[in-house]
């Protein structure tokens, strides 16, 4: 059974959410603060995580960071902010997803179901793929840069990997929402953001790569 942690600082709120994803079907546990949720998720580790931002002491952005820090577990915010800014700050913080509040449980039961199946390996052993200095291996979960290790989280991974797949051909921001989060519709900005925070990791000069290229006004590709 999947496991949620809901960390959520309003009691009716995080109730809410817990009861709704029990009713799912999932094992829902919850914190009220981003210590506490932290404590748990290392001492009973979810399969997936709900984060609000606006929480007391570490707010939401620090407390994704944190759990970045040795964790790929999946993290969706769920938070009343719908500003540009507070969704791509949370995305860039680590953050996979991010629905704004009020949340129908369908559609967030819908994401975590995109989450669990895009988070499962394919069965298919893939030979490593060279890029220049850039070596990719779907099989060993690995990405090398100059023969080291790039640390990327599993969305940036299968973000890399789908794109390597098609090298060289171009996939819209839709297509890759679609094959990535599994998502037949949703905010394109993850796509933007996630490559944004690959190009830092993979590229000499982000500003002006070399390998992850943007086509403007239809998508992005992956080079030789």
């Amino acid at each position: 059974m999947t496991a949620v942690l809901v960390i959520e600082d309003d009691d009716r709120i995080r109730l809410a959410l817990l009861l709704a994803l029990e009713e799912e079907g999932y094992t829902a546990q919850g914190a009220a603060t981003a210590e506490e949720g932290l404590r748990q998720q290392k001492e009973h580790p979810a399969d997936n995580v709900l984060v609000d931002l606006m929480l007391p002491g570490l707010d939401g952005y620090e407390c994704i960071r944190r759990m970045r820090r040795d964790d790929d577990v999946p993290i969706v915010v769920v938070s009343a902010r719908d500003d540009t800014h507070d969704i791509v700050a949370a995305l860039e913080a680590g953050a996979d997803d991010y629905l704004v509040k009020p949340v129908a449980v369908k559609e967030l039961t819908a994401r975590l179901r995109a989450l669990r199946r895009r988070g499962r390996a394919r069965t298919t052993p893939v030979t490593a793929q060279v890029f220049g200095d850039l070596e990719i291996s779907e099989e060993a979960g690995e990405v090398r840069k100059a023969g080291q290790p790039v640390p990327v989280t599993r969305t940036e991974f299968r973000l890399l990997c789908e794109l390597a797949d098609h090298a060289g051909r171009v996939l819209s921001r839709q297509q890759l929402l679609s094959r990535v989060w599994g998502y037949e519709t949703g905010d394109e900005r993850l796509v933007d953001v996630h490559v944004g925070r690959l190009r830092q990791k993979i590229e000499d000069d982000p500003a002006n790569p070399r390998h992850l290229v943007t086509l403007r006004g239809l998508g992005y590709k992956l080079q030789r």
